[in-house]
């Protein structure tokens, strides 16, 4: 569907352009993004590689483990139809971990693992259970500690003070966990089993 949308919206420009007679600034427009892309990407490596080392240090520690345990208590709460011990709440609780500290693209295997976790449990398979909902609100709301991605986009865009965007991050990420918790339990305590 995605791949859908970009072409859309690039066969959308190209005819914009063409229409305006700016085929030319489009053209040096996509060679300009392309190199900053690299320039991004190259900068956003040596980022991502530090929290991914960072990480994998504190699970052969022993760290993730039990900041997942810490978790359990949370989670047995927001999900009290998984069973204790069940591996749908270790994938969650990394993926809450990777994106509290502001690694989404970490995020991402133990949340995939986590919904093929509670895929086992589903009754019904062609139709998310109430736990696989609470989870993609949860996943989507992310409250995050540190925002890595946006602080590396500002130091690569020159910011003056690249770190600025913490303390609203931690509002907003606060607040629609907080919005997503909530409606996931009002949902949960008004809907059938």
């Amino acid at each position: 569907m995605l791949d859908r949308i970009w072409v859309g919206m690039i066969v959308i420009s190209m005819i914009v352009a063409i229409c305006n007679g700016q085929m030319a600034d489009m053209g040096t427009a996509l060679i300009d993004a392309s190199g900053e892309a690299i320039t991004l990407g190259i900068s956003l490596l040596g980022i991502i590689s530090l929290w991914t080392g960072l990480i994998r240090i504190g699970e052969d520690a022993g760290l993730m483990k039990r900041l997942g345990r810490a978790l359990t208590p949370f989670l047995h709460w927001l999900f009290p139809s998984i069973p204790a011990h069940h591996a749908a709440l270790e994938h969650m609780a990394t993926n809450i971990i990777a994106n509290f500290i502001g690694l989404g693209w970490a995020a991402t295997p133990p949340g995939l693992q986590a919904m093929q976790s509670l895929q086992e449990l589903n009754p019904h398979p062609k139709q998310a259970t109430r736990d696989m909902c609470t989870f993609m609100i949860l996943n989507m709301s992310s409250l995050q500690l540190i925002p890595i991605n946006m602080i590396a986009y500002r130091i690569q865009y020159g910011s003056a003070n690249p770190t600025e965007i913490v303390g609203p991050a931690i509002l907003a990420t606060s607040v629609s966990t907080l919005v997503g918790i909530l409606y996931a339990k009002l949902r949960y305590r008004h809907s059938q089993p």
